[in-house]
């Protein structure tokens, strides 16, 4: 019998080498000493250096506040670093192939469904959230001006941005700007399932 639960732990450790390798390389290529980006995402020198060598499994809050000190988007850091992401890539991102990580705080598990290394100003997230879990996202104002859709498929969800909470519920699509602490609650007893669209106003760093 297969244990899912084991196969997820292994791609969520896959992909926090991953994220390891690509924090290193857009702090790198912006020319970012760790104290510079430390002081820029509020994210302390030492947890960025153990997030860098693969030491430590980062929450979902401190993935958003290195995104924003980064000046991409939380969805962009699951990108394979810059010398994978030079090999060629199709249109096509096939369901195998789209990687998949859990949050250590919440439980909660998304996957980038869009197609890696594709130049277009939008990306596609699908999220499977735990009954009664939250997460806040306390980034405000960023460099680039980031606009977010998020699409309940199943299940509900409240979501609280700035000082104005929305309840969704299947169907329900809430349209956002992420220039405010945002959070997350799945109030029910049953698991919710939505879909994010996160596009910019500027160009993706890849």
């Amino acid at each position: 019998m297969v244990d899912i639960t084991s196969i997820i732990m292994e791609a969520t450790a896959d992909l926090n080498q991953r994220i390891a390798e690509r924090v290193l390389d857009l702090r790198a290529a912006q020319g970012l000493s760790l104290d510079a980006l430390a002081s820029k995402s509020g994210v302390s020198r030492s947890m960025i250096s153990l997030i860098e060598r693969g030491e430590s499994s980062p929450t979902a809050m401190v993935l958003e506040k290195l995104a924003a000190g980064l000046g991409v988007t939380l969805a962009s850091l699951f990108d394979a670093p810059a010398a994978a992401a030079q090999a060629p890539s199709g249109p096509v991102a096939r369901r195998d192939d789209q990687p998949q990580w859990q949050d250590p705080a919440s439980g909660y598990l998304r996957r980038n469904v869009s197609p890696p290394g594709v130049p277009q100003p939008m990306q596609i997230v699908e999220v499977h959230f735990p009954p009664g879990r939250r997460v806040a996202f306390e980034t405000g104002v960023r460099d680039m001006r980031v606009h977010q859709q998020v699409w309940v498929l199943e299940g509900a969800i409240d979501i609280t941005v700035g000082v104005e909470r929305h309840r969704l519920r299947e169907g329900d699509c809430l349209a956002m700007q992420l220039d405010r602490p945002t959070m997350f609650h799945n109030p029910t007893r049953k698991p919710a399932r939505y879909a994010v669209v996160i596009a910019s106003e500027t160009p993706l760093r890849r």
